[in-house]
């Protein structure tokens, strides 16, 4: 199938040009291509028009999950009838095992596995081997981590057609094969139930069951159904079941694995009694003798991946398979926000290594264990295929892999310009702030302002907060949830400034933010970059009335960067303003937009917040007894899990604070 791009709008300001560039570029061959759009010029729409005339399935790599969830949501609504697929870490929680050598401390792993992000990732395999071509897969750097081999998964697909000859018995065993869980009980994603001739199968990457009925050894019918009510949707001439996990494993491969395993285990025992170290020895004995018992008897174990070398046959030091290698070989990356996502890609191999490279020197681990293992980063070029690096602010690399031709994107079809930018003196900055905070209030407009350090956020937004203004602090402490929270708090109204230091640049979406403040900013470095101060002065440029203010004793090459940059955008858009009669006007965005996930569990969960039988603030909750307020607990974590799971983070913490104000209500009546 081709892409078909469902948009009430069509391509203006830049965007033609860009478009038409960036597709003469895919269909010449061009490897790798940069886009520089500045905030608020379009830049996914540009990028789904480029998709919709190449038609190839396509990558889009993300640097962070909200932003990544972001992206998904408007392909979604983009993309209404192609296959569009999210793939991140399926990690709630996730505290890798580790060894401290100098304080003798071994950390096991403790993870908590979000199940509706493992659905989606295993629906996005599945999709990429489909057979369709109209597939986009957006991903965090999730993607260059190790997965099962795409062979085995695609070898392990069950296919069952109408009128088929099939013994039920077999069916049930290739079931199993494939991590299919028999229950009776509960019937949950990845799980199968006999009834009689009826098997019933919940699809391990679907919202929906299959009932495939038996007469004898023949399929006689095949229909999907509502698993909630049993109800019949529609009746289906075939269907394919893949597997309900990414690494899958034949009893054969296992088999010689666990040979192998027990070959490398015996020569490190000799090492290490030949070192004369015989604690190591005998704790990578006992470890890895206990997880070969359980592989054995389970067919897996605790900690399983770090034998992936041997479950996907490769040779020592060989790159591990990843979601790039179920791509077809024509694929299309768009690597968004490059200049922070190519880093990052670059940096997780060395941080995985030197972790390994301690539980292996003491024992915890075999040699083997370093081949699970994100990609390096030169293994991660050998797997691009054609690449767009999207950024308004690309860097060096991205500059130099595309041979220093930049496709721009400057004109914001809206007609909004460039926030002009102003210097002011570091002497009473704060004070200076604090006046020009309440004229931006004046006007209902908010205000973002950025600090060198985690201690000096939180003081200034403490000082801002005494002297009457809502304020709040956002940095790498604030919890994922609590941070979206946050800025849900200030689109609002509920909070009028917030203080950050690095996190107010990427992605944020602010169209009520009317002025970016920048302290110290003559102090250059990293935060105070000519491309930080790009992102950061972005913040801005949603909003008709937006400005910049510099806090700045000299002007250093990196604000005069900025400066000059703006200036030339401004200009541009000037005079593509006045020659189509474009008055500039403030972008509008709901504020539940910020709130990403399916639009109908959205709506779900949203129906279920108007539900007045539970308040956060419940007056009666003195009143009910502890069974009551137990009851009431349970159904808050179900509710706050339940909204974690479809990424609706707001109503998360509203469901969360719910829940510790019983926890803490049944708290202060057992003290009494």
């Amino acid at each position: 199938m081709s892409f078909q791009l469902v948009s009430e709008y069509s391509p203006t300001g830049d965007q033609p040009e860009a478009i038409a560039q960036l597709v003469q570029g895919v269909l010449a061959g061009d490897s790798n291509q940069v886009l520089l759009g500045v905030t608020g010029s379009g830049k996914t729409f540009t990028m789904a028009n480029v998709i919709a005339q190449t038609n190839r399935p396509t990558l889009i790599l993300s640097h962070n999950k909200t932003l990544a969830a972001q992206l998904y949501a408007e392909f979604r609504q983009f993309f209404p009838k192609s296959l569009v697929e999210f793939f991140i870490s399926y990690y709630d929680y996730y505290q890798p095992e580790a060894y401290i050598a100098v304080t003798d401390t071994f950390i096991e792993k403790d993870l908590a596995v979000n199940s509706e992000i493992e659905k989606l990732r295993l629906r996005a395999t599945s999709a990429l081997l489909s057979g369709r071509r109209d597939i986009i897969i957006v991903s965090s750097v999730s993607c260059i981590y190790g997965i099962g081999r795409p062979e085995d998964y695609a070898n392990s697909i069950l296919e069952i057609r109408l009128g088929e000859r099939l013994n039920r018995s077999t069916f049930l065993y290739g079931l199993v094969q494939i991590y299919y869980s028999r229950s009776e009980i509960e019937f949950k994603h990845g799980n199968f139930r006999v009834r009689g001739d009826t098997i019933e199968v919940f699809p391990a990457y679907d919202d929906f069951g299959i009932r495939i009925i038996f007469w004898g050894d023949e399929v006689e019918k095949i229909s999907k159904f509502d698993p909630i009510n049993g109800k019949t949707i529609a009746d289906m001439a075939d269907y394919t079941i893949f597997p309900a996990n990414l690494f899958v494993t034949s009893k054969e491969v296992l088999n010689k694995a666990i040979y192998q395993i027990q070959d490398e285990l015996v020569a490190q025992i000799d090492y290490f009694e030949q070192s004369r170290r015989p604690l190591e020895a005998k704790r990578v004995k006992e470890r890895t003798e206990f997880d070969l018992e359980m592989m054995r008897e389970l067919g897996y174990c605790s900690g399983v991946e770090n034998y992936s070398r041997y479950l996907t046959e490769r040779e020592p030091g060989s790159r591990p398979y990843t979601l790039l290698d179920y791509f077809p070989d024509d694929f299309l990356l768009f690597i968004d926000e490059s200049h922070v996502t190519i880093p990052q890609v670059g940096g997780m191999y060395g941080g995985d290594k030197s972790r390994k490279l301690e539980l292996i020197e003491h024992g915890f681990r075999l040699p083997s264990a370093l081949d699970n293992r994100p990609l390096r980063f030169d293994e991660f070029e050998s797997v691009q295929n054609q690449t767009i690096y999207v950024s308004a602010t690309p860097a060096d690399y991205e500059l130099l892999r595309s041979n220093g031709v930049v496709v721009e994107q400057i004109i914001r079809p809206t007609g909004l310009l460039d926030p002009p930018v102003e210097i002011r003196p570091l002497y009473n900055q704060v004070d200076d702030l604090v006046e020009e905070i309440h004229q931006e209030l004046e006007l209902k407009n908010r205000v973002l302002v950025t600090t060198l350090t985690k201690r000096m956020s939180e003081e200034l937004a403490r000082y801002l907060s005494e002297v009457g203004i809502a304020t709040r602090y956002l940095h790498s402490g604030i919890e994922a949830l609590e941070r979206v929270n946050i800025l849900n708090e200030l689109r609002e109204g509920k909070i009028d400034v917030l203080v950050g230091i690095n996190l107010l640049r990427e992605g944020l979406d602010l169209p009520e933010v009317g002025l970016v403040a920048i302290l110290d900013a003559d102090k250059e470095g990293f935060l105070r970059s000519a491309r930080a101060f790009i992102q950061i002065a972005g913040r801005a440029a949603r909003n008709v009335h937006g400005r910049v203010i510099l806090y700045a004793d000299k002007i250093t090459r990196s604000m005069q960067k900025l400066l000059d940059e703006t200036e030339r955008r401004r200009i541009k858009q000037l005079e593509y303003n006045q020659i189509h009669g474009i008055i500039p006007q403030s972008t509008t965005k709901q504020v539940q937009e910020i709130i990403i996930g399916h639009k109908n569990k959205t709506e779900k969960i949203y129906n279920q917040s108007n539900d007045n039988s539970i308040q956060a603030a419940d007056p009666i909750a003195p009143y009910l007894t502890p069974q009551q307020l137990n009851k009431l607990i349970s159904e808050s974590k179900k509710r706050m899990e339940q909204a974690a799971q479809e990424l609706n983070f707001t109503e998360a913490a509203r469901f969360r604070d719910e829940m510790k104000n019983y926890e803490k209500e049944l708290k202060d009546r057992s003290k009494n």
